[in-house]
């Protein structure tokens, strides 16, 4: 019985991994377009840099779903992981040049009720899809899982940083909380494209 058990518990973990992972694609997938057309119509920066973000996460989850969709070793694992670093390092260099020339030209972004309402929901599916990739990630012992899990659980922190800078814009006219939020997305993208990128040899 128990030599059974063993036996379905890898392959119950995995279906649950490939449940978060397409249920984190589809939640992003709707995500970009709903968040780039808030960003264009208020012309907020935090958000251009939270749709990056989405397609970001995209991109890992595509990574880690074909991982466990095939036989992962520990070379491919850590090419996987890389070019999630890789993706975080374009974001980061991205969302600076966006908030830079904001603050620079003092574009004031306008409010966003969907931005608010879009970010304040993803933060909290965010942390929820995040607790269940690190934790079923841990289970099986698979790096590529755990590290999209901390790309999740970003995810749901720069929701609420983007919600934040929004909040300032919207009750307090602080149009400069908004670019500043992006600013948080650029911190999290190099960390995060560092610790990929010093996976073990």
């Amino acid at each position: 019985m128990t030599s059974a058990m063993t036996t379905r518990e890898p392959a119950t973990l995995l279906r649950r991994g490939l449940a978060l992972e397409y249920a984190t694609l589809a939640w992003n997938v709707v995500g970009v377009f709903v968040v780039a057309t808030a960003a264009l119509v208020a012309r907020s920066v935090a958000l251009a840099g939270f749709a990056l973000d989405s397609g970001v996460e995209i991109f890992a989850s595509v990574i880690v779903v074909r991982e466990l969709n095939g036989t992962a070793d520990g070379g491919r694992e850590r090419r996987a992981v890389r070019r999630i670093g890789t993706a975080f390092f374009a974001l980061a260099a991205s969302i600076t040049v966006q908030a830079v020339s904001v603050l620079v030209t003092s574009s004031r972004p306008r409010h966003s009720p969907l931005g608010i309402a879009w970010t304040a929901i993803t933060a909290a599916v965010m942390f929820a899809l995040a607790a269940g990739k690190a934790a079923t990630g841990k289970a099986l012992g698979n790096r590529v899982l755990q590290t999209e899990g901390r790309v999740t659980l970003i995810d749901g922190y720069l929701a609420a940083a983007v919600l934040t800078g929004l909040g300032l814009n919207a009750a307090a006219g602080w149009w400069w909380a908004d670019p500043l939020a992006g600013f948080v997305i650029v911190f999290y993208g190099i960390r995060e494209g560092r610790a990929a990128w010093s996976t073990d040899e």
